[in-house]
């Protein structure tokens, strides 16, 4: 019997595969920033796909000197986020590889273990640091909206960032 596939984003449906990056437009400072802490693998929002929801991904290469991360203050949006830190130890996957604190409602969490977060609409969160970083974590974040964005809180001062712009 013969194998019928079609090659990485290839075909009728190879439009909903994404392998490269085609991130929004963000400004060059935050772009460089990010460079020195991680790398961004991975970015799809209704732009890149019609009909998605925004999902983007990225590889934590390095600690933070600076805490909270730059740009990266407390803020809210209206949709529902799926935030994730996951470790790189094949012998143990729960193993974060490092130290992440993120606040919930203003309540710091110090993670060390592979970890999701739901953080339903209207639900202020952040700011983000990474303390320690032994070996690279896989980061990425879902929101259940065509497009991010976030908007600060009174207490943050997040940058504001909508692809739509």
């Amino acid at each position: 019997m013969e194998e019928k596939y079609v090659m990485n984003n290839e075909g009728e449906y190879g439009k909903y595969i994404v392998q490269t990056l085609q991130a929004p437009a963000m400004s060059e400072d935050f772009k460089e920033f990010y460079k020195t802490y991680a790398n961004r693998l991975l970015w799809m929002d209704a732009n890149v796909v019609p009909g998605a929801f925004q999902m983007n991904m990225s590889w934590y290469h390095s600690a933070s000197e600076m805490r909270p991360l730059y740009k990266h203050d407390e803020h809210v949006h209206d949709f529902d986020e799926l935030i994730g830190f996951i470790g790189s130890n094949p012998d143990d996957p729960y193993d974060l590889g490092g130290v992440i604190e993120v606040g919930i409602n203003g309540e710091m969490h110090r993670l060390t273990k592979s970890s999701m977060i739901f953080i339903p609409g209207g639900l202020k969160h952040l700011p983000l640091s990474i303390l320690e970083l032994h070996r690279p974590i896989l980061h990425f974040s879902i929101s259940m909206n065509p497009f991010y964005a976030n908007k600060p809180t009174s207490t943050g001062v997040a940058h504001e960032l909508n692809e739509k712009e």
